[in-house]
């Protein structure tokens, strides 16, 4: 039984509570620092405690309790957290897309005798899981695309946008300049940058830059890949409407008001759809080749597909980790989960099909003169049941 220290009682560390409890082979002390947010995890038979997180000391009394921390709190307390799990001597995983954030986690990670792995959620998360698996079969890596929307299924405002998941995060990967690789070279492109179209089973997208989603990848593949980016998938409008807040009315110079502004002009809903889409080109075996990725996730009667996706990323790594199937120590990439081992995982089947224990596979027709195809774990276009 390995004792888990849960950071963060909203509807992500819910999702999380529910199903590494349910498993039965975790004991979960769930923590938050409103006592309003704890009694719907009392009520599935969880230990709770209201804590204090900007307090050192108790922090890290309350994480020396624990095997591992698993940290769902908003974006800015990765630092702490990572800290006081390095001073508990506690495995520390989280969901955070900040940059700065992680790069810090990458230091104390040096010459540790226990494990952090951030960026366990959605993007980044599983977006570079599955982009590092479809680079795996080039000899060369012209371009890789990824792709992820957390969108509303009926958007009516005029920003087509509803709230799916914390404010907090949504304005900092807006706000924030993104990495990518052009031509070799690791770059900073602005956030809302870089305007795209596409469609996806007959519905109109559209995508730009946003912070934080490659994860690691960058580091991962530097000298590998040409052309390397990541964008956020929205309804087409939203980015000029954001681009006019942000830019045009200043409100990326006061962010906690475009928050404020955000969490009460804009409805939250649990009805929503997430989306992942990952293309991959290069040589193979003398031929120019492309590899495509996608899925969709649909918010189910419980919980919202940012709820599913999120919880089922970091409820894997976990398990994963505590299987043996990653390192046990020092810092650890989200590219260094195997992708079958993740579709295969029991948390992680949340990403795959309902066949077959949850897992559904097709080929992926790739442009080659003998005909040939690679198989890939994926499902073909449309609802993905979780």
């Amino acid at each position: 039984m390995h004792n888990i220290i849960l950071l963060g009682a909203g509807h992500i560390g819910q999702a999380i509570a529910r199903r590494l409890h349910a498993a039965g082979d975790y004991r979960l002390l769930a923590a938050d620092r409103d006592a309003a947010a704890l009694p719907p995890l009392q009520a599935m038979g969880i230990a709770t405690r209201e804590a204090d997180f900007n307090d050192p000391a108790q922090l890290r009394a309350l994480l020396a309790e624990g095997d591992a921390v698993i940290n769902a709190l908003p974006y800015h307390m990765a630092i702490p957290v990572a800290e006081a799990a390095r001073e508990a001597r506690v495995h520390y995983f989280d969901l955070t897309e900040d940059v700065q954030a992680t790069r810090r986690i990458m230091q104390l990670a040096q010459d540790a005798d226990t494990a952090f792995m951030p960026q366990c959620g959605l993007a980044p998360g599983f977006i570079g899981i599955a982009a590092h698996h479809l680079a795996q079969g080039f000899d060369e890596i012209r371009e890789i695309k990824m792709r992820v929307g957390a969108l509303p299924e009926f958007p009516t405002n005029e920003i087509k946008y509803n709230l799916t998941w914390s404010v907090d995060g949504l304005v900092n990967e807006y706000c924030h300049p993104c990495e990518a690789i052009r031509d070799g070279a690791l770059q900073e492109v602005q956030a809302l940058e870089g305007l795209e179209h596409f469609s996806l089973d007959g519905v109109e997208y559209e995508a730009f830059n946003t912070s934080g989603g490659l994860g690691t990848l960058c580091v991962t593949l530097a000298g590998r890949v040409a052309n390397l980016d990541y964008k956020s998938v929205r309804y087409p409008g939203h980015r000029d409407r954001l681009r006019f807040l942000l830019e045009e009315l200043r409100l990326k110079e006061r962010p906690e008001l475009l928050k404020d502004i955000l969490r009460n002009a804009v409805p939250a809903t649990m009805q929503d759809v997430v989306l992942v889409f990952v293309t991959v080109s290069g040589r193979r075996g003398g031929q120019y080749l492309q590899r495509a990725f996608s899925r969709k996730v649909f918010a189910d009667a419980q919980e919202s597909a940012i709820q599913i996706t999120t919880a089922a990323g970091v409820c894997a790594a976990v398990d994963l980790f505590f299987a043996g199937r990653l390192p046990q120590r020092g810092f650890i990439r989200q590219e260094q989960v195997a992708l079958p081992d993740l579709l295969e995982n029991r948390f992680g089947r949340a990403y795959a099909g309902p066949e077959d224990g949850g897992r559904r596979r097709y080929t992926v027709a790739m442009p080659s003169t003998g005909g040939d195809q690679d198989e890939c774990a994926s499902t073909p276009p449309g609802r993905l049941a979780a």
